[in-house]
């Protein structure tokens, strides 16, 4: 079987600061694959250096069995779609035209959209739940709208692989579980393979089929996140405590934060929480 993305190696420094130290891992075709790690892990970096934003300066990245060095800027378009992290405000264009700009790749020299591409769009924007917005201007609708925009520009693009950076960062509770059950339901309904970048463990535990956890740009844990949310690899990775148990809807890590004002003396570093 083909991997959808396969990393080896990978090494990129900002000036003196090293940001991913020889980072290898696969994902496989249609797998949910969300990367975790604290600030300055080196999250964003390896997300924009497996999309074509940047060029490591060393290992290798291949998206579908080819090389992405040997992959034209369009070529990676056609195959990879990036959703950033923060959703732009400041966009005086409709919601129909940012959506329909994923058409971009895969339109001729004279860059004119055909019939086929607005119905991509209104299917892209259907799957989405923003076509009743398709006239409004997109600094006109909440954080939650403009991210769902940007998931139907996405779609829009027909790629393979969709890639976003800390998708549900500003939004709230009911948002971030509209967004993850919308990216899940892509992965299934439009054969897509789903990476992204959180910041939220139990998020992740919940969706993600396997978890890459990254700490000062190394991979410390990658597997199932049964395997890497355990006591000892988060507190390896965010030099705290963190009580883990399982959730009692899905049979998945739980993941709790304790601040040190209530601490007890009978929760030692190194061991689980008592009943976990």
């Amino acid at each position: 079987m083909t991997t959808a993305l396969k990393v080896r190696g990978l090494s990129h420094k900002f000036g003196r600061r090293t940001v991913l130290n020889s980072v290898s891992f696969s994902v496989h075709p249609e797998e949910f694959f969300i990367i975790i790690g604290p600030n300055g892990s080196g999250k964003t970096t390896l997300v924009r250096a497996v999309s074509g934003g940047i060029k490591p300066q060393m290992g290798h990245v291949s998206i579908l069995g080819r090389s992405v060095q040997d992959c034209s800027r369009k070529e990676l378009a056609q195959a990879i779609a990036l959703v950033p992290q923060v959703p732009p405000a400041d966009v005086p264009f409709t919601v129909a035209e940012v959506v329909l700009m994923g058409r971009s790749p895969h339109l001729g020299l004279l860059a004119v959209e055909n019939r086929e591409d607005f119905h991509l769009a209104e299917h892209a924007m259907s799957f989405t739940k923003v076509r009743h917005l398709a006239g409004r201007r997109l600094d006109q609708l909440s954080a939650g709208e403009r991210q769902r925009v940007l998931i139907a520009r996405a779609i829009c693009q027909q790629p393979r692989i969709i890639v976003l950076d800390e998708p549900t960062a500003p939004l709230d509770p009911a948002h971030q579980v509209q967004v993850m059950d919308l990216l899940d339901r892509l992965r299934w309904e439009e054969n897509l393979t789903i990476i992204m970048v959180s910041h939220d463990l139990n998020l992740a535990a919940m969706y993600a089929d396997r978890l890459l956890l990254l700490k000062e740009g190394r991979v410390v844990g990658l597997g199932q996140p049964g395997e890497v949310l355990t006591f000892q690899t988060l507190e390896q990775a965010y030099g705290c405590v963190l009580l883990v148990d399982e959730n009692p809807l899905k049979k998945v890590p739980r993941v709790t934060l304790v601040p040190e004002s209530v601490l007890q003396p009978g929760l030692q570093k190194g061991r689980e929480y008592p009943g976990a």
